[in-house]
C-alpha cells in the first residue's frame, strides 16, 4: 500500500493533498482552510496544488480510493508501467491474483496472432467426387470445413450463409453441373467435438448479452431465471441469441427466446446449417440433388475429389479486431481451440490451454499467480496479476505485429466496449480491453499521455460495491492523473 507520508513535502502541501483526496477544493484552487485564515497571509505565499508532480497526484488518488465506498471492501489491483524504462510508475496490490474477466482475451488473441500470423484464414471448400456427364454429376458434393468461427455470421466482414450459398451454386453451375446424383457430404474432421456438440458440462454462458451466467453446475437452471439474466441486449448484436449448455439435453444450444418452461433451441452446427440450406436452395433454383446431407467425421476410404470453389474467412487480424472490440466470447473460444489444433492437432479446450500457457512462458510471462482456464474470460477460475498483465503488454510492443494488435483494442470514448468511457478526459488516449462479470470490472491496455508517452496499465477490480456505472467512474478517476505523466 502506498504511504502518503512519503509523498508530502511540507505540512502546507499535506493539507492541500488531504483536500485533494477528499475532493473538497474550492473554486480558487486553494484548500478551503486557507480561505478563512488572516488576510495578512498572502495567497502568493501558499504553495499551489500544481507543485505536486503527476506521480504524486496518482498516488494520492490511489490513497483516496482505498477508503472509497465503492472500493473499500473490494479486492483490486492497479499498475501503470513505463515500457521504455521497464519500471513501475505507480501501483497498488500489483501482485494480487484477481479475476481478469474479458481481459483474458488479450492472452488468447495475442497467442493466436503470434502463432498463426495476422493473415491466417480459415478455409471452407466445395468439392465434388465422381464425374460429370451431360450436366449430371454422378458423385457427391463435399463441404470441407476447417472450423471457421465466423462462417455465416457477418462478423468481421464474414459472408452470410446466403452469400456463401449463392457463390457455391454459381460455381457449381459454372462447372457445368445441372443435376447431382449423390449426397452433399460434410467433411469436417478438424473439429470432431463440434459435430457432436460436446463441450465441458461446467460451462454455462449467455452470448450476445451484457450479463453472463458464471461457470458452474447446469442441473438447476430455470428458464425463468435465464430470462431475467438475459434481459439486457448487446448494442452490437443484430440478432439476440443466447448460447449456453442446456441442462435438459446436455448439449451446446442457443435460445431464440426465453418463454419459461420449455426453451426454443437449436444446435449451433455451422457446417450442417450451410449444407442443408445449400441443398434446399439448389432444389429451389432448379439444380436437383438426389441424395441427402451426410456428415463424415472420419473417412477411411476417401474418394478422389476436385475443388469447385473455396470460401475464405476474414483474416485473423480482422477476426481478432471484432473479438476485442465487441468482446465476442464465441470467437475467442474458437480461436483458443484453433491454436490448440494448429500446434497439437487437437481442438479441445485442454489443448488450447496448453498451447497458450506454453506460449506465455516462452515470451517471459510471469506465470506465478496465473490460472488460464478459458479463452474468453467468462470463467471465474481465470486469475492473473496486474503486474504480469502490464509486463506482457509491454513486451508485446517489441513484436512486429504490435501495431496491428493495438488497433484491435477499443479506444476510450470512441470505439467498441470503451465507447461510453473516457468521453471527456482520456478521449482517444486509452487503448484497452475491458472485462465485465458480476461484481468484476477490469481494464488493461495502453495509454497515450499528454506528453506523448505510451504507458501500459492494468486495473482489475473484484467484489466492488455499487453499480457498474459507479465502478467505471472510479476507474476513470484512477486513470485520469496518469494522463499527465
Amino acid at each position: 500500500m502506498i504511504n502518503i507520508k512519503k509523498i508530502l513535502v511540507s505540512s502546507t502541501i499535506a493539507v492541500s493533498a488531504f483536500a485533494f483526496g477528499q475532493g473538497t477544493f474550492a473554486s480558487s484552487n486553494y484548500p478551503q482552510s486557507y480561505e478563512s485564515q488572516n488576510s495578512t497571509i498572502s495567497k502568493e505565499s501558499v504553495p499551489p496544488e500544481k507543485l505536486l508532480s503527476a506521480k504524486e497526484l496518482i498516488d494520492i488518488k490511489l490513497n483516496s480510493m482505498i477508503n472509497d465506498p465503492v472500493l473499500r471492501n473490494a479486492n483490486w489491483g492497479f499498475v501503470v508501467y513505463d515500457p521504455k524504462t521497464k519500471k513501475i510508475i505507480s501501483s497498488y496490490n500489483e501482485n494480487a491474483s484477481l479475476i481478469p474477466a474479458s481481459t483474458t482475451k488479450l492472452l488468447t488473441t495475442e497467442t493466436a496472432m503470434n502463432l498463426l500470423g495476422e493473415n491466417f484464414k480459415w478455409i471452407t471448400q466445395l468439392e465434388y467426387s465422381g464425374n460429370i456427364e451431360d450436366g449430371i454429376l454422378n458423385g457427391n458434393l463435399y463441404i470441407v470445413g476447417s472450423g471457421d468461427p465466423s462462417l455465416g455470421t457477418n462478423k468481421a466482414g464474414a459472408s452470410s450463409y446466403s452469400q456463401i450459398i449463392s457463390e457455391f451454386i454459381s460455381a457449381t453451375k459454372e462447372k457445368g453441373i445441372k443435376k447431382i446424383n449423390g449426397d452433399i457430404i460434410i467433411q469436417n474432421g478438424v473439429f470432431k467435438f463440434n459435430k457432436t456438440q460436446l463441450l465441458p458440462e461446467s460451462i454455462v454462458w449467455l452470448e450476445n448479452g451484457n450479463y453472463y451466467l458464471p461457470i458452474g453446475t447446469t442441473h438447476e437452471i430455470n428458464p425463468q431465471n435465464e430470462k431475467l439474466i438475459a434481459k439486457k441486449s448487446n448494442p452490437f448484436a443484430e440478432n439476440k441469441n443466447y448460447y449456453y449448455i442446456s441442462p435438459y439435453i446436455k448439449q451446446m444450444v442457443y435460445a431464440d427466446k426465453f418463454d419459461g418452461g420449455n426453451l426454443t433451441t437449436k444446435l449451433p452446427d455451422a457446417p450442417a446449417y450451410l449444407a442443408n440450406n445449400l441443398r434446399a436452395t439448389m432444389l429451389k433454383s432448379g439444380l436437383p440433388v438426389v441424395g441427402k446431407v451426410v456428415t463424415k467425421m472420419t473417412d477411411p476410404n476417401p474418394e478422389k475429389r476436385e475443388v469447385i470453389t473455396t470460401y475464405q474467412s476474414p483474416t485473423l487480424a480482422e477476426i481478432i479486431m471484432y473479438t476485442n472490440q465487441h468482446s465476442d466470447n464465441a470467437l475467442a473460444e474458437a480461436t483458443l481451440r484453433m491454436v490448440g489444433f494448429q500446434k497439437l492437432g487437437d481442438q479441445t479446450l485442454e489443448a488450447g490451454r496448453v498451447v497458450v500457457n506454453d506460449h506465455l512462458k516462452s515470451v517471459g510471462f510471469e506465470t506465478e499467480g496465473l490460472n488460464y482456464f478459458d479463452g474468453s474470460g467468462l470463467s471465474r477460475s481465470n486469475v492473473v496479476t496486474p503486474i504480469s498483465q502490464v509486463k506482457f503488454l509491454a513486451n508485446l510492443m517489441n513484436e512486429k505485429y504490435y501495431k496491428t494488435f493495438e488497433e484491435t483494442l477499443p479506444i476510450g470514448g470512441q470505439t467498441g466496449t470503451l465507447k461510453r468511457m473516457f468521453n471527456t478526459t482520456g478521449n482517444g488516449q486509452v487503448f484497452a480491453k475491458t472485462g465485465t462479470l458480476n461484481k468484476v470490472k477490469t481494464l488493461a491496455g495502453y495509454m497515450k499521455t499528454n506528453s506523448g508517452k505510451t504507458l501500459v496499465f492494468s486495473l482489475l477490480i473484484n467484489n466492488y460495491a455499487g453499480s457498474v456505472d459507479q465502478v467505471k467512474s472510479k476507474m476513470e478517476q484512477i486513470l485520469e492523473p496518469t494522463l499527465n505523466l
